[in-house]
C-alpha cells in the first residue's frame, strides 16, 4: 500500500513526531488502537480520516479542555451534559417546571465543500437533538466565519451556507433570532458554521437518551 505509516514498528517517541509532523489529531493509543482495528498499519490517507472524524464528530478535542471549564450542575438545571441536549428550567406553573433546550453544532469541512448541504445538516442536527429530547424548537441563531470577503469562493461558500440554513430552519417555521458574520483570510481553506437551537420543554415531557435501569433490567 502506497504511503503506508508504519505505526507498529515506531517507539511511542518515534510515533509522537510523525503524528505531530503529518499533523495528524490521534494520541499514540489512538494510533495503536486503529493499526489494530484495521490489522494492519494504515495508509496516510486513512489516518489523516481517523484523525479528522475523531476530532470532528467524537471528541472534539480542541475545544474539549476549555468546555469542561464550564459549570453543568445547578439546581435550575433538568439536563446537564450527556444527552441530546441540555436543558435548564426557565419557569415554574402549577407545580412543574418548564425548561429551556439549547443544542450547539461546529463544524468546518462540511460546508467548506458543499456550503448548502453542509449548513442544512448542521441545522438540521441541532433542531432534531431538540425534538429527540420531546421538546419544541422555537429558534435558531448562527454565528459564521468565512474567509477573505473580495474572493469568488468566499463568497460563494458565504451564499451558500446562508441558504443552507434558511433552507432548513424556514419551511420548519422556525426563524433565527440572531448571529454575525466575519471575513478573515485565515478562514479560506476552511470556513467555520457554529450554529444554536433552542427550545422549550415541560419536565414531565423530556425525553431521555438512554435506556432507564427498569427497563434495562427487564
Amino acid at each position: 500500500m502506497k504511503d503506508v505509516l508504519e505505526f507498529s514498528k515506531l517507539s511511542d517517541e518515534e510515533l509522537v513526531k510523525l503524528l505531530r509532523d503529518h499533523k495528524i489529531g490521534l494520541s499514540v493509543s489512538e494510533a495503536r488502537h486503529v493499526t489494530e482495528l484495521l490489522g494492519r498499519d494504515p495508509s496516510l490517507t486513512e489516518a489523516t480520516v481517523w484523525g479528522i472524524q475523531g476530532s470532528e464528530h467524537c471528541s472534539y478535542k480542541s475545544s474539549r479542555k476549555h468546555l469542561r471549564g464550564f459549570p453543568v450542575q445547578a439546581p435550575n438545571v433538568i439536563v446537564p451534559v450527556g444527552e441530546d441536549s441540555g436543558i435548564f428550567s426557565l419557569i415554574e406553573h402549577d407545580g412543574e417546571r418548564y425548561g429551556v433546550i439549547v443544542a450547539h453544532e461546529s463544524h468546518n469541512h462540511p460546508s467548506q465543500i458543499v456550503p448548502f448541504e453542509g449548513a442544512a445538516t448542521g441545522v438540521g442536527g441541532i433542531v432534531r437533538d431538540i425534538a429527540c429530547m420531546g421538546g419544541r424548537v422555537i429558534g435558531t441563531m448562527d454565528a459564521l466565519r468565512f474567509g477573505d470577503i473580495s474572493k469568488n469562493q468566499s463568497k460563494w461558500i458565504a451564499s451558500g451556507v446562508v441558504s443552507g440554513i434558511s433552507g432548513y430552519g424556514n419551511p420548519i417555521g422556525v426563524p433565527n433570532l440572531g448571529g454575525d458574520v466575519f471575513f478573515h483570510p485565515g478562514y479560506n481553506d476552511n470556513c467555520l458554521v457554529n450554529v444554536v437551537a433552542i427550545g422549550t420543554v415541560r419536565e414531565s415531557d423530556v425525553i431521555h437518551s438512554y435506556v432507564p435501569d427498569e427497563a434495562a433490567d427487564r
